[in-house]
């Protein structure tokens, strides 16, 4: 039974897909007979062209030209010259909102999160309704959670350093 999260999970407001996602069971193929499950338990929202902490606030780019399709693929990006970033697409065409997953049930932080998955510029634009080596399920459902906001965004300024768009599963 395929429990693959479909692909109008991905086309709602990342304000919902973002808490949504807690609890979800991300499956990732490394296509040599190892199959991992890792439980989403920490993410946040980056919400469009409008909220200048997310980088499509800077327009359409060759690094976020990704974040302007539909909702339900990947952008991954590199940061500090070590550390591939998760984050999930959402929203209509041209929304350009995204989920960071900042961390697994024992594994905290989106460099770690990168790293035990094995990203690289190949995951760039995945489907993760199509995709034969990570997809996200349904998981727990509807677990608690806390907001804060979000971390390391300082540049942003305000409204954006306030934003409660930091999710947390209890």
């Amino acid at each position: 039974m395929d429990l693959r999260l479909h692909k109008g999970f991905y086309l709602r407001d990342v304000l919902e897909v973002a808490p949504d996602l807690l609890g979800k069971i991300l499956v990732r193929d490394f296509g040599n007979g190892d199959l991992q499950k890792f439980i989403i338990t920490d993410v946040e929202a980056y919400r469009g062209v409008e909220d200048l902490a997310c980088h499509a606030s800077k327009g359409r780019t060759a690094r976020t030209r990704i974040m302007f399709d539909e909702g339900g693929i990947i952008y991954v990006y590199f940061i500090y010259g070590m550390y591939w970033m998760l984050n999930v697409v959402t929203g209509a065409r041209n929304d350009a909102s995204a989920v960071l997953i900042r961390g697994f049930k024992g594994i905290s932080g989106p460099g770690r999160v990168g790293r035990v998955l094995r990203l690289d510029r190949s995951f760039y634009g995945e489907n993760l309704t199509m995709s034969d080596r990570i997809r996200i399920e349904e998981g727990i459902t509807t677990p608690a959670y806390h907001s804060t906001t979000r971390i390391g965004i300082g540049y942003a300024g305000e409204p954006w350093v306030s934003k409660p768009w930091h999710f947390i599963m209890k």
